[in-house]
């Protein structure tokens, strides 16, 4: 049976360039396997196949991304497909040019397979996508579409954006790997920013060197090749963080389990905490988030309130009101921790830390807490989280490798190191 879906964007990429697979049968593969599954996952919530196999003609083999199928998440414009933003206000909405990630991710050789579900303006209500490894519980948001396509090898890499934990969680919670890069390092015209301050954008993947591959070649960086053993174990700091007490049992026995492994594996380990001072940004983060949020919506809170969620308005409106000292209290706060984080890094290469609470939550009506991503969010660090085991109901679990921000590169080496010593 032919399981060419199942390649990494970076194997398939060597067998594109070895004259061993067609981009044409890449991507026909993965058209297959999205009408196979996509009716049960529902990952996608716009996808031409007519237009993908045009776009595979034309993609160039020699090209960085050589005919990769790419997954978009639906905060990105693009020219050729509807752009919702997860909102019944943009239906059927098309965007006169692509967002400049999809350009170039185009222009790297990238084949664009199609819209990626997100929540609500990447900020509350759910849409339909199920976890693939169980469709009774949610594959995490907002990037929900893009983690579960890409854990269900619909596509090999896809977009995520993340404002404070839509990358890392739903990757942790499908099973796959997800990459939060430092803030900024992709640009971010042409995407539907909520939040100023904080909107990321990042990538998904069934490994480290497919993220460094794919978010390299978009970012025009050289990430360097997380496959590459370096050339001594890292020196890691265990960080449960202020948010710890929302660890659920599963995630406090995984920690104990990681610390053993690394420390097996021959990594020299710290306890790490972080100073008092971080906890303020248990406060900080969300009145950034919902303030910046509420005015960067404020052609829809004006003019399309009927077509916006309950939840959004609840959440949102009363933003408005608040004063704009609060938003700059937050953020000096914010500013402040950022400034902190090189001290609190002295002395080890990268910080480990939990990933998620614990497993996905069943249903789909809540994308999940991300308790263990807002504070690197608000820091702006690069962040990634690998693959680190089962929980009690056979979901994945997530282990999270965060580093000093601009030191992508060496965060994605340690992090492939951790996958491996993890095992």
């Amino acid at each position: 049976m032919d399981e060419t879906w199942r390649l990494t964007a970076t194997a398939a990429r060597a067998a594109i360039a070895a004259g061993r697979l067609a981009v044409e049968d890449l991507v026909e593969a993965c058209l297959a396997r999205i009408a196979a599954r996509d009716p049960a996952v529902r990952a996608f919530v716009a996808h031409e196949p007519d237009s993908v196999r045009a776009a595979a003609r034309r993609a160039d083999p020699s090209a960085p991304l050589g005919g990769i199928p790419v997954g978009v998440k639906d905060v990105l414009d693009t020219a050729d497909l509807p752009t919702g933003y997860g909102s019944p206000i943009y239906a059927g909405f098309r965007p006169r040019a692509d967002a400049a990630a999809v350009a170039w991710t185009r222009r790297a050789g990238g084949v664009v397979m199609g819209k990626t579900v997100t929540t609500e303006f990447a900020v509350r209500t759910p849409g339909p996508t199920r976890n693939p490894l169980n469709l009774a519980h949610t594959p995490g948001g907002s990037s929900s579409g893009s983690a579960a396509a890409v854990a269900d090898f619909m596509v090999p890499v896809a977009f995520g954006t993340q404002t404070a934990g839509s990358i890392i969680r739903p990757a942790a919670y499908c099973g796959i790997v997800g990459y939060k890069p430092s803030f900024g390092m992709i640009a971010r015209a042409g995407m539907k920013v909520m939040s100023e301050s904080l909107d990321t954008i990042g990538v998904m993947a069934r490994s480290v060197a497919d993220c460094a591959l794919f978010a390299g070649a978009v970012a025009g960086r050289d990430l360097g090749d997380p496959e590459r053993a370096p050339s001594r174990p890292p020196r890691i700091g265990l960080c449960r963080s202020p948010s710890w007490p929302a660890a659920l049992p599963e995630t406090v026995a995984l920690w104990d389990d990681v610390a053993a492994a690394l420390a097996r594996a021959g990594a020299a380990l710290v306890e790490r905490e972080l100073p008092a001072s971080f906890g303020a940004l248990v406060e900080a983060h969300p009145t950034i988030m919902v303030m910046e949020t509420a005015h960067a919506l404020g052609w829809e809170l004006t003019t399309c309130q009927p077509l916006l969620s309950a939840a959004l308005k609840e959440r949102h409106l009363p933003a408005l009101a608040w004063p704009r000292e609060r938003l700059d209290e937050a953020l000096k706060v914010a500013q402040g921790c950022i400034l902190a984080f090189g001290p609190a890094l002295e002395g080890v290469d990268v910080l480990v830390t939990p990933s998620a609470p614990g497993e996905a939550p069943e249903g789909i009506g809540w994308t999940g807490d991300p308790a263990f991503n807002f504070l690197w969010t608000t820091l702006r660090v690069p962040c990634v989280t690998v693959p680190a085991g089962l929980g009690p109901r056979g979901l994945p679990l997530g282990i999270q490798i965060v580093g000093r921000q601009g030191d992508d590169a060496a965060v994605l080496a340690w992090a492939r190191w951790v996958q491996a010593a993890l095992g």
